[in-house]
């Protein structure tokens, strides 16, 4: 029996309890996962393979499948484990704030920071938020539904406070956030010109609060 065909009876006599548990957090699970991602960075997801993966990682082609049921699969634990630690720390750190103005600031900082800091997964986040057929379908909606509940506690505490407007609708709002955040990095990803994408979030979140117009007393007293 070769090695691919000993995995896949592993597997199948467990039930797929080789992919869960201890197992799934060691050393060499977090490889894979880390050289998926840096595939799928370079390649896409549909065009990678399992043996790209397997060859990045450094480790034999059935090792995959003793940790990931296929390529799917990979993906789906990105979103699961690795993505969703990332946007829970959001909201531990944003917590501490006392106002919803530097909550914003906070929550923006540490999303661009946080992308910068890991470039691959900036953008496999970004390629399969924005497919219409997405493998990880339930765990982007649960990704996009932590962060837009999070949104939504700044923005009705910036209404309660007077910094933010409350004749807007909280889901335009929500949205008008989203997408400024969203195409800002989508910007940096495809900029030739290296700089600190960490450094957009005063700038962005001044934009989103005070927006771009003069205020009409400052006008009249012109």
């Amino acid at each position: 029996m070769n090695e691919r065909s000993f995995i896949i009876h592993t597997f199948e006599a467990n039930r797929g309890c080789v992919i869960t548990g201890s197992k799934r957090k060691n050393d060499k699970y977090h490889r894979i996962l880390e050289a998926a991602i840096k595939v799928f960075a370079d390649q896409g997801f549909y065009q990678s393979t399992v043996s790209q993966i397997a060859r990045e990682a450094g480790v034999a082609d059935g090792t995959i499948y003793l940790y990931f049921k296929n390529k799917d699969d990979i993906l789906i634990q990105f979103f699961r484990d690795k993505t969703k630690q990332v946007f829970e720390s959001f909201r531990k750190a944003v917590q501490g704030g006392a106002h919803a103005e530097g909550k914003l600031r906070q929550l923006i900082r540490l999303h661009l920071k946080a992308f910068q800091d890991d470039r691959n997964m900036a953008v496999v986040y970004q390629q399969e938020t924005h497919q219409i057929n997405r493998p990880a379908e339930e765990q982007i909606r649960e990704m996009s539904k932590m962060y837009l509940d999070l949104l939504s506690e700044i923005i009705e505490q910036g209404q309660e406070e007077g910094s933010i407007r409350k004749d807007l609708y909280l889901g335009l709002v929500k949205r008008f956030m989203v997408g400024a955040v969203d195409e800002v990095i989508n910007t940096w990803l495809h900029s030739r010109i290296e700089y600190d994408l960490a450094a957009m979030a005063d700038p962005l979140v001044e934009l989103m609060i005070h927006g771009v117009g003069v205020s009409r007393k400052n006008t009249e007293r012109k």
